[in-house]
This record gives C-alpha cells, structure tokens and sequence, in this order.
C-alpha cells in the first residue's frame, strides 16, 4: 500500500466538540466522520496537517448553509471577526487534544521532514500542527512564538472571514477569488514572521489581493494546502491559473480539497459516485504545475466527500483510479506523500 500524506484534515475539530470520548473516537473509531487511528491505518493514511480551526461564534443557525449550497448560485455571508482573546482558549484545547494523542504512542507531532519520515517508519501518524485562520495569533505576534515552541509549522491567515491580518474569500459559487483588500500591515508582519520562523504559509482561503501580498513577501515556497482548479469550478475558494503560475514558479504545492462543493463544475455540495470531477482537476493542476507541485489537501472531517473515496479507508480507490485513468506509480507516489515531504523540506529547511 502507497502511504498517503495529507494536506488538511479538520479531525481535531470532533474532539474539541466530544471531549469525554476521545479515546474511543480516536483510538477505537466511532463510525463517524472521516478519520480515526483505525481507518487511517487501514487506508494507509500515515499523516497531515492537523488544523486548528476556531467556529464561528456568532454563526446564524437560522442559516441553512448546507441547502444553499446545494442549490447554486449562493453568495454565502462572511462571518465576523473572531478575537484572540475568544480564539486562544479553544485553540489551547484543541493543541491539548493532539498532544493527547501523541501521549498515546500513536501519533507524533513533527517539526521536521525527518520527524515525519521517522513516524511512518515506525507505524506512528506523522501530525503537522497547523492554524487555519490566525485568531489565535494577536497582532504583536507574541502568541506565535508560543505556538511555535507548543508545535506550530503551519498557518494559513484567514479562513473564509476577516482576520486582523487579512481577509478570506466567501463561499461563493459562481466567484472570482479576487473579493477585497490585501493583507493588514499587521498581515505583512506575520509573514515576515513566519519566514523567519520556517512556518509555512497556507494560501487556501486567502483572497487574490492577500495571495499577491503573500508571494510578494515571502521567501518560501507558496503553498495551498486544501484548494483545486477554478479553471474546472469557478469557485471562489479555487485558484486561478495566475496563481497556479506564482506558485511553481516559487516551488510550491496545492494540495487537492475532496470537497464535492469545490469539485463539481455546477458547484453544487452533492456528492456523487465516479472519478471524473477529481481527476478533471488533478489532470489541470499537474498540467500548469508539474507532477512535482501537486498533492492530496482531503478536508476530512470538515466536508462532504465524493463517495468513491468515502473515508480514510477510500484512499486506496483513489490511487487505484489514478493508476486507471494512466497515471504512473512514480507520479502516483509523489502525489501520495512525496511532494508533500519534498515541499515541507524546501520550506522548514531553508
């Protein structure tokens, strides 16, 4: 079995929210979601980005989103900002969880491409701590070195809502990404920082203007973690092939989001049966950046999946469909786990 090495997964998100059960959904599975230890295993999923992600705490529950996104076009509401001082708790707990698991012998949270290699061999999962939207982070950049020593090698800053350091793109269908200003001056000095501090940048959910603010100021390696073609679905969490262009010109990656929302070229969140939606965006994006720039950036246990792959134990019938569809087991191994590795060693290496 190919290991696979994902870009994004939202697990920690089901432990923040069930607490007392972590054990038997971590280590046993509760035949819920995406991921647990079990279905990893079984799936050959050895490893990703663990994100912390803070709700939205003025979310309007009246709001169907599900069903607006089932019926395209929707131009979903931005949530409000979230502060640090609300975000630095849950992100505590949510850290919390995952060195918990850590404690369990079963996974290691790594700081280096040598850790990761080091867990996959001995059977452990290989964990990125990683910040999908920087709320946790205030604007003196003191609680990022926090992060950093607790783990921190990843931040993407914003989700899809405004941030102290820059702006998200809405849920829109059909969008362009280019929906507001760039980065804050505030923004500006966390990606400094973060250079400084090899954390990797993650583009996914950055507007265009905050995207270019990003590629003009960062040394590293320009990566989105959990984003697809918007070339095949013109959404506005998808990139466009100017950036796909800025990004292998820098050495980067895109890690390809399951989402059906983010797949489907009618835009639609309905899942569906087959291969052809996915392998329509992996063909676009190998095409404009090269079979060394792309990967897998699932989205598990934050999305709607295509019912082929299903859960963590569908990764095989994906790398099996590829495999179909002509791609070679060298390319398939690279966009398994090997580009992965090579990027994260071209940005916490340098």
């Amino acid at each position: 079995m190919i290991p696979v090495f994902d870009g994004h997964n939202d697990f920690l998100l089901r432990l923040l929210r069930k607490p007392a059960e972590r054990e038997k959904i971590w280590l046993k599975g509760e035949g819920k979601g995406h991921l647990d230890l079990p279905r990893m295993r079984a799936g050959g999923l050895a490893g990703g980005f663990f994100a912390v992600y803070i709700p939205s705490p003025d979310a309007d529950a009246s709001i169907d989103l599900d069903a607006l996104m089932d019926a395209p076009p929707y131009d979903l509401p931005l949530p409000g900002p979230v502060g640090a001082n609300t975000a630095q708790p849950v992100a505590a707990a949510m850290i919390g969880h995952l060195m918990w698991m850590e404690r369990t012998g079963t996974l290691s949270i790594c700081r280096s491409v040598a850790e990761i290699r080091a867990a996959m061999a001995a059977g452990r999962i290989a964990a990125i701590l990683h910040f999908e939207g920087a709320e946790p982070i205030g604007e003196d950049l003191d609680t990022l070195h926090l992060w950093h020593a607790a783990g921190l090698r990843s931040l993407g800053p914003v989700w899809s809502r405004p941030t102290a350091f820059g702006h998200g793109v809405p849920f829109r269908f059909p969008g362009e990404p280019d929906t507001g200003p760039g980065l804050t001056e505030a923004g500006k000095r966390l990606v400094a920082e973060c250079d400084r501090l090899h954390i990797l940048i993650d583009l996914s959910h950055l507007n265009e203007k905050g995207f270019d603010d990003v590629a003009a100021l960062s040394g590293a390696p320009l990566v989105a973690t959990h984003s697809n073609a918007h070339a095949v679905t013109p959404s506005t969490r998808n990139l466009t092939d100017r950036q796909l262009a800025a990004i292998r010109a820098s050495g980067g990656m895109v890690g390809l989001n399951f989402a059906t929302v983010f797949l489907r070229h009618d835009g639609r969140r309905a899942s569906f049966d087959g291969w052809e939606p996915v392998l329509r965006h992996l063909d676009h994006l190998i095409e404009h950046l090269g079979e060394d720039h792309v990967g897998f950036g699932s989205d598990f246990d934050g999305a709607m999946v295509p019912e082929a792959i299903g859960d963590a134990c569908g990764l095989p019938r994906l790398l099996d469909a590829l495999a179909a569809h002509g791609y070679g087991e060298a390319l398939i191994r690279k966009l398994a786990h090997e580009n992965w590795l090579a990027v994260l060693d071209r940005t916490w290496g340098r």
